[in-house]
């Protein structure tokens, strides 16, 4: 079975008016514009769950915004963009944006992962990761939250070089 962004990007491949229908349902609602109901309504079988249904229209509008022609480099998570936007822009009002993203109640949500993806709309994110985030957003023990904020502030003033870096401290263990 392919990955939903695939399943997107195949039905846009088939009819350009996807990213417009996509795009234009992040006005309402998630799940709540019929017109999407056809790109997203058949990669939904199973169960009825709300939450998941809500996640991955949520995820289709935003991956619509977000959309760019030819764009292959691979997409990055939300953690370490947010990190990366903070580090280029010297943006210290990043951070409490992004606190507050994860501080979302489900209702908050939509709202507030609107907010942060059109901010780092110039940055490759990875939407199926993005997706897998938001199907466990409401998980008592926030592990979604605490590993997005772990990856943000792993990738914190790291001027770009994402590889492993031993710290003074470190050194000394």
């Amino acid at each position: 079975m392919s990955t939903f962004i695939e399943w997107l990007e195949a039905r846009q491949a088939e009819d350009t008016r996807v990213r417009a229908v996509l795009k234009r349902s992040l006005a309402f609602e998630p799940g709540t514009y019929v017109p999407a109901f056809p790109w997203v309504e058949p990669f939904l079988q199973g169960p009825e769950r709300p939450w998941r249904r809500k996640a991955h229209y949520l995820v289709a509008g935003l991956w619509a915004a977000q959309w760019r022609e030819g764009q292959t480099m691979p997409g990055c998570t939300l953690g370490r963009v947010a990190a990366m936007y903070q580090n280029d822009r010297k943006a210290g009002s990043t951070e409490r944006r992004f606190i507050t993203l994860l501080d979302a109640d489900e209702d908050q949500l939509p709202h507030r992962l609107r907010q942060m993806v059109a901010l780092l709309k110039e940055y490759t994110l990875d939407f199926e990761d993005l997706l897998s985030s938001l199907l466990h957003w409401q998980d008592d023990t926030k592990w979604v939250q605490n590993a997005m904020a772990r990856d943000f502030y792993r990738n914190l003033h790291t001027n770009g070089d994402m590889s492993a870096q031993t710290t003074p401290s470190e050194e000394n263990l």
